[in-house]
């Protein structure tokens, strides 16, 4: 593959968000990064919210967030009224967990590339019930879509209720097929959840062609809204399902709207909602920046990086680029990456997750609007003195 274009995807870009200018920003996956007109639009909301927040919070609120889903419903392609703001993926996965009524002997099929707070939840609700959460194994290399479903298919049993599955996963960085899985599974009668934190900005969305029972996404990572911003779909067949995770005035409400899941999750005390109405303007400044000719620009990118590492590692990928995005776990030898994650920090100043999964070490890769070929490129220089 030939070297990709050394300069950023816009002229400019860098200069939209605040990062560091000392440090080689390659963690855009971590926690993501705000650009400073979605910023600015977060900070007026806070400022609006400071100067009367009785009339706010009290009066204004319901309406600012009815206005809020509009466009992020666009975005997904879904219902306004079958989403609701949640500060993160996490939260909704709690959400999920702790409201399904699973039995002694149930079982929750995942696969063992999932993020592990949200595995975790899994878990805890599953030992209180009696019920077992089934880490099933997704082998490396992975072939295809279709290798992934194989794989995780051969952990369904009689016991199997439902199937928790990442879109991209956290450690390996693999777009997985879930609108397959969810296909098979409607047809079996098993509920799916997806954890999509990293899927928001990232991918095209249509959650009505995705098929998920449960939909839990991010808005501050890849579509790069403030931070504490994410999104739970649930299709109107299972809203029934749920229980607030907070019990607060919207339960049995004394003013009830129109849905009852609107109700229990958009008001859960006093907090500051800012992120969630700066989730309009993200999705503005991406749309007016050709976003998808962006992302397309970044996954040259990584998928160049990938290239060049397997060449000094001697390690090939894990994956297709057809099952990566902007994001690339990238191998490298098993031994070296507590010498190689010290001096990635300490002498090059590159801000990197270093990761340990079954048996392997990784570097895992995000490369965003900000990024360019001079980032990557130091990011093998550094690989290349160390292993």
């Amino acid at each position: 593959m030939l070297s990709p274009s050394s300069r950023l995807p816009w002229p400019g870009a860098g200069d939209q968000f605040l990062l560091r200018h000392d440090v080689t920003f390659l963690n855009h996956g971590s926690f993501g990064a705000t650009p400073r007109p979605v910023f600015d639009t977060y900070q007026r909301w806070q400022r609006e919210l400071e100067a009367e927040p009785v009339e706010f919070l009290s009066r204004r609120l319901p309406g600012l967030l009815a206005q809020a889903r509009t466009p992020l419903a666009e975005y997904v392609h879904a219902n306004p009224d079958d989403l609701v703001y949640i500060p993160n993926t996490t939260f909704g996965v709690n959400i999920v967990a702790r409201s399904l009524d699973l039995q002694p002997g149930d079982e929750v099929l995942g696969t063992d590339h999932e993020y592990g707070a949200a595995e975790r939840a899994w878990r805890f609700n599953c030992e209180k019930r009696g019920a077992r959460y089934v880490a099933q194994p997704i082998r490396l290399p992975i072939r295809d879509p279709d290798h992934v479903v194989e794989q995780l298919w051969a952990g369904i049993t009689a016991q199997t209720r439902v199937i928790f599955l990442s879109h991209i996963t956290s450690p390996t960085a693999v777009i997985f097929p879930v609108a397959e899985v969810c296909r098979r599974a409607r047809a079996a009668g098993i509920l799916t959840v997806v954890d999509a934190a990293h899927a928001p900005g990232h991918l095209d969305l249509n959650l009505g062609e995705i098929g998920a029972d449960f939909y839990l996404g991010n808005c501050h990572k890849w579509l790069s809204s403030a931070r504490g911003a994410g999104f739970m779909h649930a299709r109107p067949e299972v809203q029934t399902l749920l229980e607030p995770l907070v019990v607060s005035w919207g339960w049995r409400s004394e003013w009830p709207s129109h849905s009852t899941y609107q109700d229990w999750y958009g008001w859960t005390g006093t907090d500051d909602p800012s992120a969630y109405l700066s989730v309009p303007d993200a999705i503005r400044f991406q749309r007016e920046h050709n976003w998808p000719a962006v992302r397309a620009e970044c996954h040259a990118l990584i998928a160049w990086s990938r290239e060049q590492f397997a060449a000094i590692t001697g390690l090939p990928p894990i994956c297709p680029d057809s099952m990566i995005g902007q994001m690339a776990s990238l191998p490298i030898p098993t031994g070296t990456l507590d010498r190689l994650s010290t001096r990635l920090w300490d002498e090059y100043r590159i801000e990197i997750p270093h990761i340990r999964w079954q048996g392997h070490e990784f570097l895992r890769v995000s490369i965003q609007a900000y990024n360019s070929e001079r980032d990557v490129t130091r990011l093998l220089d550094a690989v290349r003195a160390s292993v």
